[in-house]
């Protein structure tokens, strides 16, 4: 069952006290001169307003949410119409005992109450009132509604991209640890330059790029480098060339969004692979568009299926939720090269 939709009553009263005040002296203004009396105008619209008022937040807080909302519009009409009626006898019976005996005194003649012109001329009016209340009332919820729905799928967006890059952040150094067990085990003397290398990498993820939705791009290709030294150290046989072909200095990027796909070279290329060659390419097209590709030899024996782990996967999602669609993540194989295409929007630091 769905749930039925409440109108609230969070617009400040004060709000409500000046839309009144200024509506009853506009009014109050407007007829004194028109009649020439304002002693006249003022307890007219005294007795109006007094009905006006409860009319429109009775309609609005009563008769909207309990049939309009539950799409019973007969019922609704009904009810309004029955309203429109108790108003008409309560707005008729005070103007005959508090201002006139002549129940119109706007008219040209005389008129007695249950005249149909006078009865379509008050719920005419109290129509007006009703529809230009409520739809100030309707039309400054509503934007409140728009912006707390604003800000709510902000903070969703937030908190969401938050646990992603905390996913992303633990799983990279889980596997530089596991690389640098690896040489502690051999006793090697690579071990004092991947801490140092890793304490570089922890520096710029605790500091540099903390509650930072974009960074330079020069900044990630610095990082990059770094992660790829750590990776020379353990692998023998690796060559990594990296090739900038675009000015990219006044480039932002999110921060650690190609990281995933530069592990999952090293991580896939280097299976059964004793020389693994990797190429990194960065350049932007048609000034629109950031294009990043990696690429890696691997065994064609290989089996690709575990291409993409956790890494690769959060950084489709994040790519989603920063780009919606409006990027490209690929990935081929070409004769014994696997290759991933990225390519997103440019984001000027301006």
């Amino acid at each position: 069952m769905n749930e039925i939709r409440k109108l609230n009553f969070d617009i400040k009263l004060q709000n409500h006290i000046w839309f009144w005040g200024t509506y009853f002296t506009l009014n109050f203004l407007r007829w004194g001169a028109y009649f020439n009396d304002y002693p006249y105008s003022f307890k007219s619209n005294l007795i109006e307003f007094s009905l006006h008022i409860p009319l429109v937040y009775f309609n609005l807080f009563v008769l909207v949410p309990r049939y309009v909302l539950k799409q019973k519009y007969i019922n609704y009409t009904f009810s309004l119409l029955a309203s429109l009626f108790a108003i008409y006898l309560l707005k008729t019976a005070l103007t005959y005992y508090i201002i006139s005996e002549n129940i119109w005194p706007e008219a040209n003649r005389e008129y007695h109450p249950f005249e149909i012109n006078h009865i379509v001329a008050v719920c005419i009016g109290e129509l007006y009132v009703l529809a230009m209340a409520s739809s100030v009332y309707l039309t400054l919820t509503w934007l409140r509604e728009r912006e707390r729905n604003r800000s709510l799928r902000e903070n969703q967006f937030k908190i969401k991209l938050k646990y992603l890059e905390n996913q992303i952040q633990p799983h990279f150094f889980f596997n530089t640890l596991n690389n640098l067990y690896a040489l502690s085990l051999e006793s090697s003397d690579k071990v004092p330059n991947v801490i140092i290398k890793l304490s570089d990498l922890m520096e710029y993820v605790l500091y540099d790029v903390k509650g930072t939705k974009f960074v330079p791009l020069i900044k990630e290709i610095n990082y990059i480098q770094n992660y790829i030294e750590i990776e020379k150290l353990r692998f023998e046989n690796v060559e990594v060339t990296i090739n900038l072909e675009s000015d990219i200095e006044d480039i932002d990027v999110p921060p650690l969004i190609f990281i995933s796909l530069v592990e999952n070279a090293f991580k896939h290329g280097s299976l059964n692979n004793r020389n693994l060659k990797i190429k990194i390419n960065c350049k932007v097209v048609d000034n629109k568009l950031l294009d990043f590709e990696i690429i890696n030899n691997f065994v064609i024996s290989q089996n690709l299926n575990s291409k993409g782990g956790i890494g690769l996967t959060n950084t489709k999602k994040r790519l989603k939720l920063i780009y919606k669609n409006n990027f490209s993540l690929k990935q081929t194989t070409k004769l014994n090269y696997y290759i991933i295409r990225l390519q997103i929007p440019i984001h000027d630091e301006d």
